[in-house]
């Protein structure tokens, strides 16, 4: 991505997640921005999402900002991503004074909230972020109305598709709509029935990776109820293992294992093979 003259990387953070891990301090983003022109002059932005109330949220992204200019030596821009409900919690500062010593640290924040007097500008924009925040404003608005969030995510997959993204950028904007924009069975068999019609009016064929997005996200809900039938809760450490496979048909194989299998360690078989020496 390119703007103002820089060009941005994605900067390995897990070393400054180390030395900053105390209790919740997990930064989000780390993006290191070159200038063009060759020159080795550059910037780093922590960009921190947070989608709820915290009252201690601008120290963390005090902690965050010294101790990225401590590993690095480098000029640190944070800034935040407020997505909570909250119109009036927007911390901005934070600091202290002691004997004449003065902190007094400071940093935007973006609150999504506020981009519900733009849908008009953000229906119009071709960024793909401007339908990530109209997901999440559509996730709001629609807690407690099925069948509102229902239309809204018809909406949002009908202007997805007229934006002339790339497959690859349409398949994971897909992917966070059905996430974010959850709906109980019967209204999501409507939703796929429409948005199958909707592909056949424009020409386009995305269902088939978008349902196969669903049916991961049904397998692994499947497997961690077997699990913790099978086995009780101890067994569900085993999810953030099986959870990194993509293979619809490897996520079978897991499920239907979970049925024969005596132990836990026999499961792990079936996708973890003991390889000989």
């Amino acid at each position: 991505m390119e703007s103002n003259g820089f060009r941005e990387g994605v900067v390995d953070f897990n070393q400054v997640v180390r030395d900053a891990t105390l209790g919740k301090r997990l930064v989000d983003k780390l993006v290191k921005i070159y200038r063009h022109g060759g020159e080795e002059a550059w910037v780093l932005v922590h960009v921190e999402i947070q989608s709820q109330q915290e009252s201690n949220f601008a120290e963390r992204m005090f902690v965050y900002n010294y101790r990225i200019y401590d590993r690095y030596k480098r000029s640190v821009a944070s800034l935040a991503v407020l997505g909570d409900e909250h119109a009036d919690w927007r911390p901005q500062q934070f600091g202290y004074q002691l004997f004449g010593c003065k902190v007094d640290f400071q940093f935007p924040v973006i609150k999504l909230l506020d981009y519900q007097q733009r849908l008009p500008e953000l229906s119009a924009s071709h960024n793909p972020f401007a339908i990530v925040v109209m997901a999440h404003l559509a996730a709001v608005q629609t807690r407690n109305d099925r069948l509102q969030r229902k239309q809204s995510k018809l909406a949002l997959v009908r202007q997805l598709y007229s934006q002339g993204f790339e497959r690859e950028e349409v398949l994971n904007l897909l992917a966070f709509i059905d996430w974010l924009l959850t709906l109980p069975l019967n209204l999501e068999q409507e939703f796929r029935r429409e948005v199958e019609q909707l592909e056949a009016e424009l020409h386009m064929r995305y269902i088939t990776s978008f349902e196969r997005i669903a049916r991961r996200e049904e397998l692994l809900e499947a497997i961690e109820l077997g699990l913790e039938l099978k086995f009780g809760t101890h067994a569900l450490s085993l999810m953030s293992e099986i959870s990194q496979f993509e293979d619809i048909e490897q996520l079978r194989a897991i499920k239907s294992g979970i049925k024969t299998v005596q132990t836990v360690e026999e499961l792990r078989q079936i996708y973890q093979p003991k390889t000989t020496e």
